[in-house]
C-alpha cells in the first residue's frame, strides 16, 4: 500500500527490563513510537515483547490505529495553546515562516511526523518524554480553527 510508506516513524523512548530466574535473567523491552504522515495526522503507540524491534513493531501498529487528525494551517498552529497529561504540561505557540520546529526531544518527534514547519514549544515539570508526547497530542487535538470558534459562538466570520 502506497499509504503504508509515507508514514513518518520516530521512536520516543525504548525502556529495558529484567527478570531474575533460576536460569538467569530475562530482559522485556517496551517501546513507545510516534507515526505520522506529516499531513496533519499523528498517533503514539506503546508495544512491549522480548525483543526491542518486535516491540517496536508492535508500538507502530498501535500508533496507526490511534492516529489523529490535527488542524494546521500554513505549517504552523492556529494559536498558542497549553496542555497538561499528568504532571507534563506543554507550551505550544505558532510561529512566522522561516522559524523552524523550535522544540525538545519528544515534542519535536511529534511535530516532525505531523509535518509543522514553524512552531515555538516549551514544556514544565515533568520531562518523561511519554507524557510530553501525550500532552503535546492532547493540546494539538483540543486547538480550535477560526471556523470552530464561530460555529460555537453561532456567528458568521
Amino acid at each position: 500500500m502506497a499509504n503504508e510508506r509515507e508514514l513518518i516513524t520516530q521512536v520516543v523512548t525504548i525502556n529495558r527490563t529484567s527478570k531474575v530466574s533460576k536460569g538467569g535473567r530475562q530482559f522485556g523491552f517496551t517501546a513507545h513510537v510516534v507515526v505520522g504522515d506529516g499531513k496533519s495526522k499523528v498517533g503514539l503507540g506503546s508495544g512491549k515483547a522480548k525483543e526491542v524491534s518486535i516491540a517496536v513493531q508492535k508500538a507502530v501498529d498501535e500508533a496507526k490505529k490511534s492516529m489523529h487528525r490535527i488542524k494546521l494551517i500554513n505549517g504552523t498552529l492556529h494559536h498558542a495553546i497549553q496542555s497538561q497529561y499528568g504532571a507534563s504540561i506543554v507550551y505550544m505557540s505558532p510561529a512566522s515562516p522561516g522559524t523552524g520546529v523550535i522544540a525538545g526531544g519528544a515534542m519535536r518527534s511529534v511535530f516532525d511526523c505531523l509535518g509543522v514547519e514553524n512552531v515555538l514549544a516549551k514544556r514544565y515539570r515533568s520531562s518523561n518524554p511519554v507524557n510530553v508526547v501525550k500532552a503535546t497530542i492532547k493540546g494539538l487535538r483540543e486547538m480550535e480553527t477560526l471556523e470552530d470558534v464561530a460555529k460555537r459562538r453561532n456567528i458568521s466570520k
